[in-house]
Parts: C-alpha cells; structure tokens; sequence
C-alpha cells in the first residue's frame, strides 16, 4: 500500500500535524492498565477477499492481520533490522544464502511448534501460484530454493543477492503461519490464519465483521511493546463501515472505539472534541500519486506528461480539499522511507512551462471548447478513479479544471473495485491512482522495474503500471538493479537517489502525499500505537479506561 518514530521503540512517535504522526490526546491515563473488555474497530477500508495477507496482500489485510500475524524480523525506527520470530540470522560471504535460526520457545495458536519446517512451508506456499499472492511472491521473487539445515534453522538460496530481503521478511505481508493451518487449504486459511500473534481470529461474519479473541498463551511482543504477556483486550471486534459520515457518526456515538480512514473534517471536529482522539502517521513505500501509462495515448510523450504536472496545483487541492491536513509529497518515496529524495522543483506548478512544453510537443491548436489539438485529434486522457485508492473525486477535479486551462482534457472515470483494477491489469487508463506500501526503498523496484510491467499471477496483475520501455526504462532498471544487489549501504544510497533522479526525469508519476494511517478514536481507549515498520495499529498494549 507510507516516520519520526517514539519512546516505545519503532511505535510510531506523536508529534505536530504536518510531520510524520499526529496525535492529539485529550486525556492522559488515568490508572494501571486494565485487563478484559472488548475493543470495537471499524474500518473505512475495503473488506478483505482473505484474512491472510499472503493472499493478493494489500492494507486491509495488513491492518486486520498485524493483530494476529508476526514477522520473522523487527525493524526499527532507523530501518535497522532485529530479531523476533527470528532469534537469528547469517549471510554467507556470496550473499547467495541466508541461515535463519528461530526462537524455540514459540507456538502457534494451533499448538504447531516454530521450527525450520514452518520456514520451508511459507515460502513454497508464498511461491505457490496457487496462493495467488501479489505483494509476498515479489518480496520472495529472488529466494530459489529453502532447505532445513537443522530443527530450528533454514537455508535461503537466492538467485542473486537482495539486501531488501531481511527487510521483507519484516513485514506482515511476509509473515510466518502455522504449516499445519497452511496445509488445510486455501480456503480454510483465508477464513482464519493461524499465527503467533496477541489476538487469533475466532469468527468472520463478511460484510459485517471479524471477531478476534485473545491469544492467553502470548509471550512474544514486539521490541517495542509496552508489557510482556497476553494483551489486556479480550476481544476485538472489526467491523466494516465504509461510509464515512456513518463511521464517524458511529465513533462520537460511542457504538465503535476506534475508527480508521479519518476524514480531514473529522479530524478537525475530533481534535475540539475532549471525548475523542486523533493518531495520523505516514507509512513506508511509493507515496499516493497519479501514475501514468506511457503505453498509449498522448502520455507517451515526456514533454506531456511533464505538461500535465506543470499544470496542476497540488498544494492548493490539498489545501482545500484536506484542510492542509495532508502535508504535499514532492518525492515518489514517503518522507520516511530510506533513502527518499524530495524534489519540489519537478514537481512544482509552472503553468507557462506547460504551455511551453504542449507548444514543443506540437499540440499548438484549440478546439471549440478551448482543447489542444494535434492532427485533428484532442489532447484528452482519461483518469481512472477508486474512492479506495484515497484520491477524492473533488481532488481530480480540481486537476480537471487547471488541466484544462493549459488546453488539456481530464476524463474523470469513477470505479468499483473491480472494474477499477480490471481496468488497471488491462492497461486501459491515462492516469490512475495509487500507492505501494511497503518498508524498504526497494518498493521501487517493484513499481518501476519494467521486468514487473508483465503480469506476474493470473489475472493481469502488473507492479510496474507506468509501462515504460527502451532505453530510458533501461537507464532506470540498472540503477535499480544495482542499488538491490549491492552489499555497500552508500552505493545502495547512491543508486536508489540516481533511479529517483531518473524517474523524476520521466515524469511516470505525480507524487502528491505519503499514505497514512488515520485514526480516531475514543479518549478512554489508553495505549492505540502504530507498529513500525508499516505503520499499522496495534492493540496489543491497549486498554479500556472506563472506571
């Protein structure tokens, strides 16, 4: 799917609106931490087709799953990797293989033991076509083959070194399940994933909700968890409220504890209300941006696309549109992801340099209702548009209308979730919305690669949805490739600011904020955080205060 970072380890850190995180508290704790009572959570994102993030692997799953799913790795606020699941790790001098030893004293809530065994089994079923995975069978595209070398330890051969992997295996889309609940099927596992996590999933109502249930056997926390043991929460039940007003309606009426996709005007009301509270943080990855098709179309031209860009304010949409609740992204990586290199200058409005360019690019005449013509033809794209992608309607028309004045159609083509990605895999777009969360400045080789514009499962799935080819994506593709591979930290700096520097130069996208965790929720609901590194919530230390 977008940190300053806290006292609690890599907790996501509070500070002022317009950084990284932002939480408003309207009242401290007031006693020891509480234990039992059930939290109730509603979401504005879409419902999961599958609770196992493994499957397809987008933030809906991840914000249900970090509850009950755990990583083999910690990553801290700097992007330092620790032991979790893992107790331990070593390279080989190649780099083609990586000896990972987990902890002994953990198990499933199944009962299934950790052991090597689970390593080999959620890779195979990562890499099983089968699964159907998008995001976990790309961060494991270059993992060959796993082999048990001991009871508590598994070989990784790669196909070449991949300094991101540790990284990956970081994060919930890669997270390490019970062999035994893998081995029921596809269809069992989707209704409820076994892992090692404070909550496991007890029921799933769809379209309504998920009941999880304390794990009481719990005992691996987070280096950055607050207590040791089983959480204080007995249960949460998540709930799936799409619309915003009945959501936050939903919060101040007390029927739900916490809600997530808080609007911009909600956060202001949250923020004067003493019963509410706020927590807003950025997530890691390809920040929320405009992509375009370069395969078809008037944007296969740079000097369009960068035209298009040029004619746009991004600034004054977010002003108005997010009450300058949402700070501007001038970089395709998030603020807070390694390595991001902000560049305001491509970025910025320049509505006489789009003139300029349009003029270059030979679209010199007008058409009756003030378009550019070239051959006859109008200069017009179509933009796709998913009220899940976190673009508004009102945002794109607001580009609509500044387009438009350079001499530059914007077709506003709202979508279902399914036609909207049906229209994604088969390329039929001009600009579409989008992000890529994930915790490492590897997310651009999965969104700029041009080995990912091929689908990679069936059903026309491409990571890579700008499609540039030739010697411009070659220019790209071996920085990237370079900066992947590499065991040198500062030529991993140096290259992902040169592939950053080339994309720029193409104009594939239209960064325009970081994705965000948007929270609110009620003041008597003690310890909500966000977990490094994807900036997911946690329930694991929180508690209700309601003495």
């Amino acid at each position: 799917m977008p940190f300053a970072f806290a006292a609690l380890g890599a907790v996501l850190a509070l500070s002022a609106c317009g950084g990284a995180v932002h939480a408003d508290s309207a009242s401290g704790p007031t006693g020891e931490p509480v234990s039992g009572g059930t939290l109730v959570y509603a979401t504005g994102d879409t419902e999961p087709a599958c609770l196992d993030p493994i499957v397809s692997g987008n933030v809906p799953q991840a914000l249900v799953s970090t509850q009950y799913l755990e990583p083999l790795f910690f990553q801290d606020e700097k992007g330092e990797i620790g032991p979790w699941l893992a107790k331990d790790w070593k390279w080989s001098k190649d780099r083609l293989a990586l000896d990972i030893t987990v902890r002994q004293d953990v198990h499933f809530t199944d009962g299934q033991q950790l052991n090597a065994e689970t390593i080999v089994e959620n890779v195979a079923y990562i890499k099983d076509p089968q699964t159907l995975s998008s995001t976990g069978i790309l961060a494991v595209e270059k993992v060959a083959s796993v082999e048990k070398i001991g009871e508590f330890t598994a070989r990784l051969h790669l196909s070449e070194p991949d300094n991101a992997l540790l990284e990956h295996f970081a994060q919930v889309w890669v997270p390490i399940q019970s062999q035994k609940a893998l081995a029921r099927g596809a269809e069992a596992n989707c209704l409820s994933p076994v892992g090692t996590g404070p909550f496991k999933v007890e029921s799933w109502s769809k379209q309504q909700e998920v009941v999880l249930t304390r794990n009481d056997e719990y005992h691996t926390p987070s280096p950055a968890a607050g207590h040791a043991g089983p959480a204080y929460l007995e249960k949460i039940v998540w709930r799936f409220l799409p619309d915003h007003a009945a959501r936050f309606a939903a919060l101040q009426s007390r029927e739900v504890d916490v809600i997530d996709v808080l609007q911009p005007q909600n956060a202001v009301a949250a923020d004067a209300d003493p019963a509410l509270d706020t927590l807003i943080g950025s997530r890691p990855g390809h920040v929320v941006n405009l992509t375009f098709n370069t395969t078809t179309g008037p944007l296969t031209d740079v000097r369009v696309r960068e035209a298009f860009v040029r004619s746009v304010d991004v600034n004054a949409a977010l002003k108005s549109i997010f009450m300058s609740t949402v700070p501007r992204s001038n970089s395709v990586l998030s603020s807070i992801t390694k390595f991001n290199r902000q560049n305001p200058e491509a970025y910025s409005t320049d509505v006489d340099k789009a003139n300029r360019l349009l003029d270059e690019a030979g679209w010199t005449e007008r058409d009756s209702e003030g378009y550019r013509t070239k051959d006859g033809q109008r200069l017009s794209t179509t933009v796709i548009q998913n009220d899940s992608i976190l673009v508004p309607v009102s945002v794109l028309e607001q580009f609509q209308n500044s387009a438009k004045a350079v001499g530059f159609e914007l077709i506003i083509s709202q979508e279902e979730p399914a036609s909207f990605n049906a229209r994604r895999y088969a390329w039929e777009y001009g600009l579409s919305p989008l992000y890529y969360t994930k915790n490492s400045p590897s997310v651009l080789n999965i969104v700029y690669d041009s080995s990912h514009i091929p689908s990679v499962i069936k059903g026309g799935y491409h990571a890579n949805n700008n499609g540039l080819i030739g010697s411009s994506a070659n220019d790209i593709d071996k920085a990237l490739r370079l900066a992947a591979t590499t065991g040198n930290e500062k030529q991993r700096g140096q290259q992902y600011a040169k592939a950053q520097q080339l994309v720029d130069a193409q104009y594939l996208s239209l960064p325009i904020f970081d994705q965000q965790t948007r929270l609110g929720f009620r003041s008597d609901v003690e310890g909500v955080a966000l977990l490094s590194p994807l900036g997911m919530p946690t329930f694991y230390d929180t508690w209700l205060d309601r003495s």
